[in-house]
Parts: structure tokens; C-alpha cells; sequence
């Protein structure tokens, strides 16, 4: 049974006062007291709360010649009406400006920079920002620079990667529309800021936070560089702000909180604070000397809001210890790895859906959810890591596609009693493939073919949802990084196609005995964590669990470097979105760049890579996507599958691409930046392509 919860939607004034009195009753200290006096003639946090809730829909700006969303519109589509360049045509692109963010890493971020950034395009200007969260508009027809913004970032705050995946854009309503900061980007930075400039200018907005700036370790704890940090573009919804942040993975269970917060787009000041395990007491922001419940599972994807029903859907992960369970709370076993809907007025919960019951196999939920009406209901699609493919009623989170359970998964030794022995999943599509079986045992040669064969022997695999071990290793399929992860789905709502890239590959996995574990969490750390330098997982001192984790991830080969199954290890699919059938299904991503012992061996076959990125479909019945660690930008033939433009970038392409018009011309722009886990080489170019001028 999939546990699904309604609370009231409409929270009363008298819910907050109380707390607010509350609030009053505490002490103030005296280092407190004279910035309250300064601030006595501006809006109290009630005031703020009930102005806030009091707000109405604004109108969103449209995808088209404008790319004004990280998800294209305001719905997540990833699709563009327009239809310049088609499958006629396509071969005829042209590349139109390269643009250099000069970010490329120094020092200790060496082996660390993994930009993934989209960029938005808003008028005549591209608004994007660097790895290190250097904030750069430049001309979208010439890629001239406009004006960059630094808010001096340092290396110490790099997390397990240097991630700026965008920035989200808000217009003030009530602001004169040539006054300075009516329209402002607003980004959050790895060292755990919400920045706001000028649209026009990149100047700080004044008026929001201290000088342009909020300080979001507010009510987190200590501060331990790299261990909190915001990599995604936040959702803005009713002129709220909301955001959560990355918790460094795998490092202890008193980890910082995944506490969601909500900020006034104009002022910066705390709206609401959504803290799972303490909902009601932290609405506010937590006590003086508390913090918001330490450990709790995050969301370090990008949300979505629908503004007409002031939701936002929150793609939740799990907790900050992903691969052991037992001492987790009830509430961190009720919201890990859901959907959650929040009411961005009030910050109150009104559903969730969970996707997998105790995870401890770090199943976050990766991918931005998309709106769309499915069958005459508003809806919200949500692709998950493993696969699955849901879609719920938007209102209520009840599915509008089958939902079915597995029954009487294996619960291992480790922690049967935390192990669920059912769990759900979508029987109207899954990109899941068959469980593995020997015989995809795979290898350059039949040596290292036959190394692997012995590692599946040796390895506890039962299927999907094998539980972890650690008298010998076992087999997660798929891994934690796909079905889908970060770039998600995008949608024809015309056509009624859904496309979804995916990765298909295993990880590898040992629990490893608490007095076998030889690292330590990055608290306890003495200079900057050089985890950028191997995956997520491998070797992580999980503290305070009785276990830590080691992840092989993609289970390659330890002498060749190659995958230790067949490939493919990546594709893409087009779904119908009416029926939920496979329209087509390929792999994506060549070999050109692959080989053993990490030499490229330039074959152009159609191997499938694993990829990170999502792509754009288009109104002229395109998919652009690069994503693939072949370093090729692609067009494909939404209808058929087939590549019909390929081109090749200086570096990879982990990131979505965007389609946009500028003076009655199409263009299609990939920034290629590279990724270190992908192990693709590092760039910092923006490029665009049209057709040709007639």
C-alpha cells in the first residue's frame, strides 16, 4: 500500500501567532538587541508570513523565445514551440559564438569541477552561472558579456563537486519596472548563500538580505565547509523562494539538517522553515542555541511550483547516511526518497508519495518532477533513480497511473528487522531493464570477462532491492545514478511524448565494518575533503552507523576500467505519454571516448555511455541532447530515434541544453564544461548553433 497523506491546505493566522508569541518569550541577547532596533520599523517575520500567504498567482513568463525556467517553462516541460530547425534542416547548423566563463578550476578544486549549468535566457541575455557560482549575463545572439557578478566562492566550500546547475529569476510586482532590482536573479552558492543581483546590471539588490545576500547556514550548526551547499536553482513560487541544499553524502548521521526553506524573493527574510522532523516547532527557524533536527533527509535537486496552486513538489533524498537504516527516526522513514508538496505560502505539508520504503540504497529522488494534465487532470510526473515512471494527481498525490508491489523481498542479515519486504512500483513504465543474470558478465577479452563472471559469483545479488552486505559484496541494479537522475524527463505536450535518457549500469557495494573504516567524515577533517576524486560512496565513514560504505560505481573492472556488464550502459526512450508504451528505445552515446585502461578508442559505434544532462524536444520534432560521455551534442528525430546532426564539443556536455529565438532566429546552446565523475575533460564554453542566415 503506498502511503499517501492529506493535510488541510489552509493553515489560519492562529496557528502562527502562537508561535510567534512564543518566539517573543525568548531572551533576547544582548548582541541581538541593537540589530533589532535597527530593524524595528521593518516587517515582523508574522507580518511577513501573513503578507506572504496573502499573495496572489502572478502570471509566468512563456517558453519560446525565451527560456525563462531551468525546465524550460514553468512546468518543467523541457519542450519549445519553436519549430525553425527541423529534421529537414537540422544538418544545415551552424555554429553561431562560443563563449568562455574563464571558471576552470585551481588548486584543490583540481578533479573536483562538475558545472552542469543551464542556462536561462530572459530578453536579449543568457544568465548563467559558473562552477564556482560566478554569475555572468551575456548577448544571446553574439555571446558578448553584459556584466559577471563573483560572490567569491572558495575552493573549501566545494562539496563532492563544483555544481552550479542555474539560477532561478523573479520580478517584483510591485517594484517599478525601471527600478533597480524589479526583475533579479537569484542563485544559491556552494558555501550555502542565496544571492540576488540585478537583472540588468548583475549589481546586489540591496534590499534583499544583507546587501544581496542570505546566509543559509542560519540554524544549521557548525560550519563545516563542503558539507552543506545548494547546487540547484531554486523554485520560486508566489515571490517565495524555496530551496533546500546537498548534504555531503555518506559522511556521518549527525549530519546538517535537509531542513526546506522558503525566503521572500524581495527581502530575503525567512518565510517558513519545512523541518520533517519537526514541522511545527522549526516553522519559524529553531530556538535560540537549536537547529533544525540534524540528519534528516535533503533535497539537493531542483523542485517545481505550480504558482496557480502555490505548491511546490520537492524531490526529497534520503538520509544523510544512505546505506544503513536501523537508527534512522520515524519521520526520516516517512519522507526519505518521496515527492513531497508543500504549500510555499505556508510551508505546510499536503502530500507525499514515497518511491521506495527504507532506502538503503541511496534511491534519492534525482530528477525534477514535470507538470502537465494527464487525462484531464492537472498532474505531476516524477521519474525516479530506479526507473520507475509515476504520474499523480497534482492536488491530492494520488496516482492516476498503476502503482504495484513487490512482496517478500529478500531482508538480508545486516538490518532485517529496518528492511521493508515490499515496495512500490510504477506497472505503467519503468526504463528498469531484466535483473542481471551471469551470462552479462562482459569483458574486452575473455580474461577479464571471465574476472568478471567470478565477481558476480562472489557477490550477494538477489534481484532488485538486494540487500546491503558486508560478508561479501552485492549488487545494486540499477545504481544509484539512474534511470533517471538530475537532467530528468522532458515532455511533447503536443505530441504526447514523454523523452527520458537513462543510465543502466550497476554499482558494486560492501558495508564495510566500523573498525575496518579508515576515513573520516569531513568534520573531523583537517583541510578540504578530496573526494571529488572518486565516486560518491567509495569508501564514505557512514559515522555513527555501525558500518561504512565502499560503492564500486558502474562496477567496472579494477584493472581495465571498463564495466563489468554488457553494454549498453546508457540510452534514451521516447514513451507515449497516453498509454505509457515504448515509442522507441536506443543506446546514447558512442565509444569514441571509451576504452580500456581509459584509452579512447575512437569507434563510433552506438555503444551507450553512461550520461548525465537531459535534453530539449522541440516543436520541430527534434531532441537535443548531449549528456553521453562521447562528448557529442545530438539531434534526434523525436518520431524515429535516429541521430540526424551530431557535432563534437571540447569537453563534455553534462548538462541540459536549451532551444531559444533572438530577431526571428532559432538557436540551440549546450554549455560543454565537463564532469569529474563522468571523467570527461573539464572546459568553460557556452555554444550556440542556428541555421544560417538567408
Amino acid at each position: 500500500m503506498i502511503r499517501l497523506f492529506t493535510i488541510p491546505l489552509i493553515v489560519t493566522l492562529a496557528t502562527a501567532v502562537p508561535a510567534l508569541s512564543q518566539q517573543a518569550d525568548t531572551a533576547e541577547p544582548e548582541a541581538d538587541r541593537a540589530e533589532t532596533a535597527a530593524t524595528e520599523n521593518t516587517p515582523s517575520q508574522a507580518e511577513t508570513s501573513d503578507n506572504l500567504s496573502q499573495r496572489a498567482a502572478q502570471s509566468q513568463r512563456e517558453v519560446g523565445a525565451d527560456w525563462p525556467f531551468w525546465g524550460g517553462d514553468a512546468q518543467a516541460t523541457r519542450y519549445s514551440p519553436l519549430d525553425q530547425i527541423q529534421p529537414q534542416n537540422v544538418g544545415q547548423l551552424e555554429k553561431v559564438f562560443t563563449f568562455h566563463t574563464g571558471d576552470m578550476p585551481e588548486g584543490s578544486a583540481e578533479g573536483k569541477y562538475s558545472p552542469e549549468v543551464t542556462p536561462l535566457k530572459i530578453g536579449s541575455d543568457l544568465i548563467m552561472c559558473s562552477a564556482m557560482n560566478i554569475l555572468i549575463s551575456v548577448d544571446a545572439a553574439t555571446g558578448e558579456e553584459n556584466w559577471r557578478f563573483d560572490p567569491g566562492v572558495s575552493n573549501d566550500a566545494i562539496p563532492y563537486g563544483a555544481t552550479c546547475r542555474g539560477v532561478s529569476v523573479y520580478t517584483d510586482p510591485e517594484a517599478p519596472e525601471d527600478a533597480p532590482c524589479a526583475t533579479r536573479v537569484i542563485e544559491g552558492t556552494l558555501d550555502a548563500r542565496l544571492v540576488a543581483v540585478d537583472l540588468a546590471t548583475g549589481s546586489p539588490c540591496a534590499d534583499f538580505g544583507d546587501n544581496g545576500s542570505v546566509d543559509l547556514w542560519q540554524g544549521i550548526g557548525e560550519r563545516v565547509p563542503g558539507w552543506y551547499a545548494v547546487t540547484a536553482p531554486a523554485a520560486i513560487v508566489r515571490g517565495i523562494v524555496v530551496t533546500g541544499a546537498q548534504v555531503k553524502d555518506g559522511q556521518a548521521e549527525d549530519a546538517p539538517s535537509g531542513v526546506i526553506r522558503g525566503y521572500d524573493a524581495v527581502t530575503g527574510e525567512l518565510a517558513w522553515a519545512w523541518d520533517l522532523a519537526a514541522p511545527e516547532q522549526n516553522r519559524n527557524g529553531p530556538a535560540e542555541g537549536e537547529v533544525y533536527t540534524r540528519g534528516t533527509p535533503n533535497m539537493w535537486t531542483t523542485a517545481v511550483a505550480d504558482e496557480a496552486l502555490g505548491y511546490v513538489y520537492l524531490p526529497m533524498g534520503n538520509s544523510s547516511v544512505d546505506y544503513y537504516g536501523s537508527n534512522r527516526t520515524e519521520a526520516e522513514n516517512e519522507y526519505a526518497t518521496s515527492l513531497v508538496a508543500l504549500d510555499a505560502t505556508t510551508g505546510e505539508e499536503v502530500w507525499h508519495f514515497q518511491t521506495v520504503r527504507h532506502d538503503v540504497w541511496d534511491y534519492d529522488l534525482g530528477s525534477q518532477a514535470t507538470l502537465l494534465d494527464y487525462q484531464g487532470t492537472p498532474a505531476v510526473l516524477l521519474p525516479s533513480k530506479q526507473g520507475d515512471i509515476y504520474i499523480l494527481n497534482r492536488e491530492t498525490g494520488a496516482p492516476l497511473t498503476p502503482v504495484g508491489e513487490l512482496s517478500d523481498l529478500p531482508k538480508g542479515e545486516i538490518e532485517p528487522d529496518f528492511i521493508s519486504d515490499t515496495q512500490p512500483f510504477s506497472e505503467w513504465h519503468t526504463l528498469r531493464k531484466p535483473p542481471l543474470e551471469e551470462k552479462d558478465m562482459w569483458g574486452f577479452t575473455p580474461i577479464d570477462q571471465l574476472w568478471c563472471r567470478i565477481q558476480f559469483r562472489m557477490a550477494n545479488y538477489d534481484g532488485f532491492f538486494t540487500p546491503p552486505s558486508s560478508d561479501k559484496p552485492w549488487i545494486q541494479y540499477p545504481g544509484y545514478n539512474g534511470g533517471s537522475d538530475w537532467g530528468s524527463v522532458a515532455v511533447d505536450t503536443e505530441r504526447g511524448i514523454i523523452v527520458a535518457n537513462y543510465n543502466d549500469v550497476p554499482n558494486y557495494n560492501r558495508l564495510v565494518p566500523r573498525d575496518e573504516v579508515t576515513s573520516k567524515p569531513i568534520n573531523e577533517q583537517e583541510a578540504a575533503s578530496d573526494g571529488g576524486a572518486k565516486a560518491e560512496g567509495a569508501a564514505d565513514p557512514q559515522a555513527g552507523a555501525p558500518y561504512g560504505i565502499n560503492v564500486n560505481a558502474g562496477w567496472r573492472n579494477d584493472v581495465t576500467g571498463v564495466p563489468c556488464t554488457r553494454p549498453p550502459y546508457g540510452g534514451i526512450r521516447a514513451i507515449d505519454l497516453a498509454t505509457g508504451e515504448t515509442l522507441w528505445d536506443r543506446p546514447l552515446g558512442t565509444a569514441r571516448r571509451n576504452g580500456p585502461f581509459g584509452i579512447p578508442s575512437m569507434l563510433p559505434f552506438d555503444i551507450g555511455t553512461p550520461n548525465n544532462g537531459g535534453s530539449v524536444v522541440t516543436a520541430g520534432g527534434l531532441v537535443f541532447i548531449a549528456a553521453a560521455t562521447d562528448n557529442l551534442f545530438r539531434a534526434i528525430d523525436i518520431e524515429t530515434g535516429e541521430t540526424l546532426w551530431s557535432t563534437v564539443l571540447p569537453a563534455g556536455g553534462q548538462a541540459n541544453p536549451i532551444t531559444y529565438e533572438v530577431d526571428g532566429r532559432q538557436y540551440v546552446m549546450v554549455t560543454a564544461m565537463g564532469h569529474h565523475f563522468m571523467e570527461t575533460p573539464v572546459g568553460d564554453e557556452v555554444i550556440a548553433w542556428a541555421l544560417p542566415q538567408q
